[in-house]
């Protein structure tokens, strides 16, 4: 066993030297990557946008986290400024196009579009930020490639209903998604329906180290959470959210097609 490892750790030393050797008597470019190879930059709103309480956008889980106890957080930071890519996106988008990428992945936060978790109450400030952005994107040649959740969920949902442990979180899901798809999906065409399931799952549910910081109280210093059980839960309404919604993404897109052939 000893022996496998050894040559294991060797192996990759061994690439690791290559690599830099290569790298150091040739200069990587496109033309080393085939003609269709796609270079992108991602982000995701509460790591970047800041923003938080400015122009009808409601806290989420993560607001709530980081607020309650910093020390949390690994470096006591929030989201509430950020890089203040609410404000920046147009020259930061600039400079994704000077670096030379193709796309840009991105996530909308749920409660900038729809602060209180539905449909039936649209921020039309947030929805103005995101046709902004994604027109902006495809000026300057660059495809959006959209996230509908990364990781922060409306707390409104939270407190109603415990958010990913309820079944009801399926179905507002969905409603968010089918609201995200009319709105944006006419200059969006690429989804991402959950970024990191097994780390927003486990971290928030089982070590409580992410938002909604649940677990059991021999884990971690959790007010409350089950590490044995709530983990199962949310996946199993996150696996049913994620199919739900890409039969949402096929009946919209069969829509629009149709649309766009009358």
């Amino acid at each position: 066993m000893e022996t496998h490892q050894s040559l294991s750790l060797l192996l990759l030393f061994l690439s690791y030297l290559l690599a830099c050797n290569v790298a150091q008597h040739h200069d990587i470019s496109r033309k080393d990557f085939p003609p269709d190879f796609i270079f992108g930059a991602a982000s995701s709103a509460y790591q970047y946008e800041g923003a938080t309480d400015v122009d009808g956008r409601k806290p989420s889980i993560w607001d709530t986290f980081t607020k309650d106890d910093p020390e949390k957080i690994a470096d006591h930071s929030s989201g509430k400024i950020a890089d203040e890519f609410y404000y920046r996106y147009k020259s930061d988008i600039k400079r994704l196009k000077e670096t030379g990428f193709d796309t840009f992945r991105f996530s909308i936060s749920w409660s900038r579009v729809l602060p209180n978790g539905r449909k039936g109450d649209v921020n039309h400030k947030g929805v103005q930020f995101y046709t902004s952005l994604i027109e902006t994107l495809i000026h300057e040649g660059i495809e959006p490639i959209v996230t509908i959740f990364h990781w922060d969920l409306p707390q409104a949902l939270e407190d109603e209903y415990g958010g990913f442990l309820s079944p009801k979180f399926v179905d507002d899901y969905l409603d968010y998604a089918d609201f995200c798809f009319k709105t944006f999906g006419d200059k969006v065409k690429k989804w991402i329906t959950f970024n990191e399931p097994i780390m927003f799952t486990t971290n928030g549910y089982e070590f409580g180290t992410f938002a909604p910081g649940r677990c059991s109280r021999f884990v971690q210093n959790c007010t409350s959470g089950n590490s044995a059980t709530e983990p199962y839960i949310v996946v199993h309404h996150l696996i049913l959210a994620h199919a739900k919604a890409i039969d949402i993404y096929k009946r919209n897109s069969r829509r629009v097609k149709r649309k766009s052939l009358e």
